[in-house]
């Protein structure tokens, strides 16, 4: 096999140090030597690691993705040399030998002849808002979880809030709580404070908030009011920061908001997991297989063993979810009468990851040419093949039992 790369490195990275494989041509043409040294993972350790990696004029660097223990290295050492992080599913050594040393030697080995495909690793301004992102997903999981507290809470005190009102987060919910809190026991009281809007649901609001609601529950349910306000105010902050950190990308925000199911903060989620520079992905397939959102390929012996799409980006996939939920609710738009029509074919389930698949595949092409949605629109699908939307048609008729003959209309 050619060797692609006469001096490299493969490193295994912990928590606490890296052990780091060297291969340079040895003594004899065509011989190579190896040597496996231990670097610990602080920072003035990792700026020796690079020195020496200059002083023996290493060309390739390749790393495992392990955690997030890669990122002091790989940050320091791509200023002086070229750094790869690659799939640790993909660098897999062989069953048997797995050492820290071994899997540094194997590195290096495959590093040595191009058989590795580099991570996407995005420039620092994508990290930040990767970051910020994915802490206010964190903190809106978690104010979520306070408010399925706070309804176990209630449900232990009788109280069913949550079986009429729609939300513990809106307005009429929280003004019965902190009337609660307060001192508030009259069902009829606290009914009254709702929005007029659930005016119509005063009778079963005075059910669900008769109860036996004691101090012990008024304690707890204030604590955890004030939880949610807390996150509700970091939420509030770490919003305002990421439209800072964003504005750079405020026209392609911009331009993702007209795609339908994609709001403000989803488009805000997806440039910081994919980035606004679309070369890093070959094709719009590249990006998908690499989101995991198309099918995947296990066929051997010409049998296809496995469809099922791989893991992915999971913070993408999220979003994607949602968007592509929010979207198959409409009544006109493309995307709804395609997750409509594959519903019928492939269940919800398969329907759903096509709407993603679609929605990432206009991206692609959005943040690739610069334009915005162009939504075909509901009539997309039968004016691109009328004989089968009509064949459909007919066909369903029948099978209710309706003989059906078709007289062309005449045009005025």
């Amino acid at each position: 096999m050619d060797v692609v790369h006469e001096r490299c490195a493969g490193m295994d990275i912990s928590k606490t140090d890296a052990k780091v494989c060297v291969r340079v041509p040895g003594p004899r043409p065509g011989q190579y030597s190896k040597t496996v040294t231990t670097y610990g993972a602080t920072s003035n350790e990792v700026l020796r690691l690079r020195a020496d990696l200059v002083t023996a004029q290493v060309t390739e660097v390749v790393m495992e993705a392990t955690g997030d223990y890669w990122k002091p290295f790989l940050f320091v050492l791509e200023e002086a040399v070229p750094v790869h992080l690659v799939n640790a599913k993909q660098a897999k050594n062989i069953p048997g030998r797995k050492t820290d040393v071994s899997d540094a030697v194997w590195l290096a080995e495959l590093a040595a002849h191009g058989l590795l495909r580099t991570s996407f690793v995005p420039d620092e301004p994508i990290r930040q808002l990767r970051d910020l992102t994915r802490t206010r997903t964190n903190l809106t999981g978690e104010q979520t979880r306070e408010y399925n507290r706070l309804d176990k809470l209630l449900q232990d005190a009788g109280i069913k809030l949550s079986s009429v009102a729609s939300t513990l987060a809106g307005l009429s919910s929280r003004r019965i709580l902190d009337a609660m809190v307060a001192g508030e026991t009259d069902p009829q009281v606290l009914a009254a404070l709702v929005h007029a809007s659930m005016r119509k649901k005063t009778p079963e609001l005075v059910e669900a908030l008769t109860g036996r609601f004691k101090d012990h529950h008024r304690f707890l349910t204030g604590l955890h009011l004030r939880r949610i306000d807390q996150l509700q105010a970091l939420i509030s902050e770490i919003s305002d920061r990421i439209d800072q950190v964003a504005a750079p990308f405020h026209t392609a925000r911009d331009a993702l908001t007209t795609i339908p199911g994609i709001s403000t903060p989803s488009a805000e989620v997806i440039i910081a997991e994919i980035g606004v520079d679309m070369s890093v992905f070959q094709t719009a397939g590249h990006l998908a297989s690499w989101a995991g959102v198309c099918p995947g390929q296990n066929e051997s012996a010409g049998r296809r063993k496995s469809t099922a799409t791989r893991p992915g980006n999971r913070h993408l996939k999220a979003v994607l979810g949602t968007a592509a939920m929010s979207a198959s609710k409409s009544k006109t738009s493309y995307l709804a009468v395609k997750y409509r029509r594959i519903l019928t074919r492939r269940g919800k389930p398969r329907a759903i990851v096509a709407i993603e698949h679609t929605i990432l595949v206009a991206i692609w092409n959005m943040l690739t040419t610069g334009e915005a949605f162009n939504d075909p629109g509901s009539g997309y699908q039968p004016g691109r093949d009328p004989g089968s939307t009509l064949n459909k048609a007919l066909k369903s008729l029948r099978d209710l039992g309706y003989q059906v003959e078709l007289t062309p209309a005449t045009a005025a």
